[in-house]
């Protein structure tokens, strides 16, 4: 059950961060509706929000998720792949251990984002991207194996429709995942109900299993159609001007 979750709304220089989105400049008036939306639903699901002030140092700041992994008790705090974004980790540590999390850190060379790192119950998806490299994903495989947990590594550098791993791929729980297609998953998730989001709703496949909800992006009737026939309560979100600064529903929030 998650209690927390650490967010940080956009900044005024929002629509200069980085992107490869085709979809036009953002609305920073809508940006920051929708995340007040995001807000309010992760309350609804019985999370208390604490939210940190925008620092116009980084436009893609509000992309907090990036910043940490956090599972039970621990925390690592990661090393951004991107240049521009390394120096968001400041002062992250001293308000992860406010939240009697033990707090570890991913170091050079490592690069590592935590959208890249998807959690299944006692084993965590390590993804090999744009901006996770080799070395930090064993930094971190070997920080969560001291803390009792397995990880195998998925490599998506390959991959134009991705820029995370959690682009196209969630953990919904009930031992079902959501992904895109053609998404090769380890043998260890062997048993796990995959439900394959179709090519013009991949975006949606970034969904987030929140206590007894699960959030998925407004505008993908299809798989939020399925995931309610399979008992899911869903609730919608509009992401469009997050989506253009290629970030997900993930993204937005650090969960604790």
């Amino acid at each position: 059950m998650f209690t927390r979750a650490i967010v940080r709304p956009p900044g005024a220089n929002f629509a200069a961060g980085i992107t490869n989105a085709a979809e036009g400049a953002p609305d920073l008036d809508k940006a920051l509706a929708q995340h007040l939306d995001y807000c309010d639903a992760l309350r609804r699901c019985g999370v208390a929000v604490h939210a940190t002030p925008p620092d116009d140092r980084f436009p893609d700041g509000t992309f907090v998720e990036d910043t940490a992994v956090i599972c039970g008790n621990m925390a690592v705090i990661t090393r951004p792949g991107a240049p521009t974004r390394q120096a968001e980790i400041e002062g992250l540590a001293p308000l992860l251990e406010s939240f009697a999390l033990s707090v570890h850190a991913i170091t050079a060379p490592g690069t590592l984002d935590g959208g890249d790192i998807c959690q299944v119950e006692e084993h965590f998806l390590i993804g090999l991207s744009r901006r996770t490299n080799v070395d930090g994903g064993s930094q971190l495989a070997s920080i969560l194996g001291r803390h009792g947990y397995s990880s195998s590594v998925i490599d998506i550098r390959d991959s134009r429709a991705l820029l995370h791993l959690k682009s196209g791929l969630a953990y919904a729980g009930d031992r079902r995942l959501v992904a895109m297609a053609g998404l090769s998953l380890p043998a260890q998730l062997r048993g796990y109900e995959v439900l394959e989001a179709a090519p013009d709703e991949i975006y949606a496949a970034n969904c987030v299993r929140i206590n007894d909800h699960l959030l998925i992006a407004a505008g993908y009737p299809r798989l939020r159609a399925r995931l309610d026939r399979l008992g899911y309560a869903t609730i919608a979100l509009e992401m469009s001007e997050f989506r253009k600064m290629d970030g997900g529903l993930s993204c937005l929030s650090l969960r604790l």
